[in-house]
């Protein structure tokens, strides 16, 4: 009974140190990431010219807002992150608006998160504010 219990204390509080880690982990990439601008740059095969295929912008806080993807002809779509407000580094994206080549809203979603911060459930709206489905998520152990 003794080994049982100590095994786990000993998994609990490993597990404790691997969330802290990957949570100070993720603030360590949002904070190398404050009020950047990635650009990526697409080259076909036998190509010799780069084409830009992606920009990401993130805020002053390192959370991504904005992503838009490129195609020959110009913007394919575009995806802003919305945040609750007044919230910190850690805060989860509350709300997503897509947008199409032409810049006109074609979804909406809004997000629910656990306790923990997984994602707990996704709406899916259609841009006159009509819901089109929910998306659940269910964590399962291996």
């Amino acid at each position: 009974m003794k080994k049982l219990v100590f095994v786990l204390a000993f998994v609990a509080i490993s597990f404790g140190a691997f969330a802290q880690s990957v949570s100070e982990s993720t603030i360590t990439k949002r904070e190398n990431r404050r009020g950047m601008v990635l650009k990526e740059w697409n080259t076909a095969a036998g190509d010799k010219r780069a084409f830009l295929d992606r920009v990401t912008t993130y805020d002053e806080l390192g959370r991504k807002i904005e992503e838009i993807e490129y195609a020959s002809y110009g913007q394919k779509w575009r995806v802003v992150s919305e945040y609750p407000e007044n919230s910190d580094i850690t805060a989860k994206v509350v709300r997503e608006i897509e947008y199409n080549d032409r810049d006109k809203v074609v979804r909406i979603r809004k997000f629910e998160y656990n306790e923990d911060g997984s994602k707990k459930c996704q709406y899916n709206y259609y841009p006159n504010g009509k819901l089109e489905s929910v998306k659940t998520f269910e964590y399962v152990p291996k």
